[in-house]
């Protein structure tokens, strides 16, 4: 059985990205990349929707080399608006509930599931309860002004046990959770 960890990269104020701020917000570091290099951050299949596809595909095709590990990898992509083939090498189309298609995923692929951006698929896999980490890079960084893509709008109530953390760069925080999706606020009382 394979396990799904959701992966986010955010400001400290929650935001996916902002207006005119460079990729890891100018703030990667030797660390960080080597860490995101290692081949066991690559030995996963990606999961992402089409938007980020659009985004990453465009990434990879005007800079192959720093993209190279990622355009490798097998890459599923839950679109209904994107069409075959899809250009950006090892990907795979999928038109099927996401939610059903990652559940059967998890039952039959052997290997690591993860997620890439992708806000509303992630949202769904964790409410759908099939999420069995979550991990955030947490960059030093308030984009209050600019900032696009609240990651944790429309989520559930969700409680966390951290169970690893790091710091890369002096600045970097890397945050990994077991997520249990709650009722409502623990303590609360039902009607």
């Amino acid at each position: 059985m394979s396990s799904l960890m959701v992966d986010f990269i955010i400001s400290l104020d929650g935001y996916a990205s902002a207006d005119d701020w460079p990729g890891f917000w100018g703030m990667e570091g030797p660390e960080y990349l080597a860490f995101i290099s290692e081949a066991s951050e690559n030995e996963h299949t990606t999961l992402m929707g089409a938007r980020t596809y659009r985004l990453m595909s465009g990434f990879a095709a005007e800079m192959p080399e720093e993209m190279a590990s990622l355009t490798a990898m097998r890459k599923v992509v839950f679109s209904s608006t994107l069409t075959t083939p899809l250009s950006w090498a090892n990907s795979e189309l999928v038109d099927a509930d996401p939610v059903e298609t990652v559940r059967d995923m998890k039952q039959r692929d052997a290997g690591p599931l993860r997620t890439l951006g992708s806000l509303t698929l992630c949202r769904s896999l964790l409410v759908a309860g099939l999420v069995d980490r979550f991990r955030v890079g947490v960059f030093p960084v308030i984009t209050g002004a600019t900032g696009k893509e609240r990651i944790f709008d429309g989520y559930p109530d969700v409680a966390l046990e951290l169970v690893e953390s790091r710091t890369f760069d002096g600045r970097i925080q890397l945050l990994e959770y077991v997520p249990t999706v709650l009722e409502g606020p623990p303590g609360a009382s039902g009607p």
